[in-house]
């Protein structure tokens, strides 16, 4: 009834109204015997059970005291003062001490409460004694069980409702642990995507543009002293975009790179080693070696994704003439190696995150051999060309049979 108290649920509630009814009921029944029973003083007994019930009804009317443990225990002293009048009127009254010990166990402090209750009985065997004008064990009886009873059954109902409550406070802190779990899920898939977007932009779409910028400036120079060459870089150009065109549509789509549609990663490796010779003032050449195997698409898309990235830091950066692309299959791996007779450069020296330096391209190949298990390393020093080999350890047969292409 205050705030100290339960929340009252639909049951607590019924039990509540139940225990009004019980106190109301024997009132009415220490009245009502008064009067049959022609009682000496029946109509005193009367006014103070109607009296009695006048200060019962007022505790829960009264707002303060259903908010404040001290007015409870204040409507309690004056239930306890009007039924200690009626107790010495009536010996029928000794049966409301029975609804009076759950109220004073259930509005007040713990100690306090049991406290009241060994009080309330005592006093309800001691008036009902005095009526009797003698005193025997088995008037005790009733009032002591009662209290032991009320004891029991409201303090097993406060250890139920605070399980009940720890209970609740623990699904609620998982439904927030799984929601919460859930949304860092959500972020981390979105930051893996977005990352995997960034590899494939720079490994196809950026070295594209770039091969597109390289090939128009040739067209530029060659202009207007030699129009044939131009048209030649210009075509070459245009190519180009149709090419990158092709691969944005199939990101939208979420497809494998159509570079590996119908043929081997073998066969478009080659293909990439003479686009890049047709277009830029460098002879790439593809080597195969060992017994070509099924490769999940994974791994094709990153053995070809790393090659493009490769060979587009090559005619950037390493002013080669010349660059080898090995496709290596060998027992329980399969590498890629792409040498070159360019400038070099230091790697000890090399930025994480330089788009302008290829920074990102290498981070983007590592990235990717790492998310397949494998391994990637470069060896270059200035003056003596470059070459990178990225490893991937080849699955088992029965992973690779339903991803591998014909």
């Amino acid at each position: 009834m205050n705030s100290t108290a339960p929340t009252l649920t639909p049951t607590t509630r019924a039990l509540t109204w139940c225990l009004h009814l019980l106190v109301v009921a024997l009132l009415a029944l220490a009245a009502g015997r008064a009067v049959t029973g022609h009682l000496p003083h029946a109509g005193a007994v009367v006014a103070v059970s109607a009296l009695c019930a006048g200060v019962y009804a007022a505790g829960p009317l009264l707002p303060r005291v259903r908010r404040s443990r001290r007015a409870a225990a204040l409507w309690l002293a004056a239930v306890g003062a009007v039924w200690l009048g009626l107790l010495a009127l009536s010996a029928d009254a000794v049966w409301v001490a029975f609804p009076l010990y759950f109220l004073q166990l259930h509005l007040l402090p713990r100690r306090a409460g049991l406290i009241a209750v060994v009080a309330t009985a005592v006093a309800a065997i001691a008036g009902f004694a005095a009526h009797q004008d003698a005193f025997s064990p088995a008037m005790a009886i009733g009032p002591a069980l009662g209290a032991a009873v009320a004891v029991a059954v409201v303090w097993g109902y406060q250890a139920l409702y605070r399980e009940s409550e720890q209970r609740r406070r623990l699904i609620q802190e998982l439904t927030a642990t799984r929601a919460d779990l859930a949304a860092v899920q959500h972020t981390a898939g979105v930051l893996a995507e977005r990352e995997r977007l960034a590899r494939e932009i720079h490994d196809t779409l950026a070295q594209g543009l770039t091969s597109i910028q390289l090939l128009l400036r040739a067209a530029e120079r060659a202009l207007p002293g030699r129009p044939e060459a131009a048209a030649r870089h210009v075509d070459q150009a245009r190519q180009t975009a149709m090419d990158n065109l092709t691969e944005a549509r199939r990101f939208v789509a979420a497809l494998t790179p159509p570079a590996l549609e119908d043929t081997t990663v073998a066969d478009a490796l080659e293909r990439l080693c003479s686009t890049t010779s047709a277009r830029h003032p460098l002879t790439a050449r593809f080597h195969l070696t060992g017994d070509p195997v099924p490769l999940p698409t994974g791994h094709e898309v990153a053995l070809l994704r790393i090659a493009q990235s490769a060979l587009a830091n090559t005619v950037r950066h390493a002013q080669a003439t010349a660059a080898d692309v090995t496709l290596e299959y060998a027992d329980g791996h399969v590498a890629l190696t792409v040498t070159d007779d360019g400038t070099g450069f230091d790697t000890g020296r090399l930025p994480d995150r330089d788009t302008g330096n290829g920074g990102f391209g290498l981070a983007a190949m590592r990235s990717r051999t790492h998310d397949l298990g494998g391994t990637l390393t470069v060896v270059s020093t200035p003056g003596h060309g470059t070459t990178l080999t990225a490893r991937l350890p080849l699955p088992a047969p029965d992973e690779t049979e339903p991803e591998a292409h014909p």
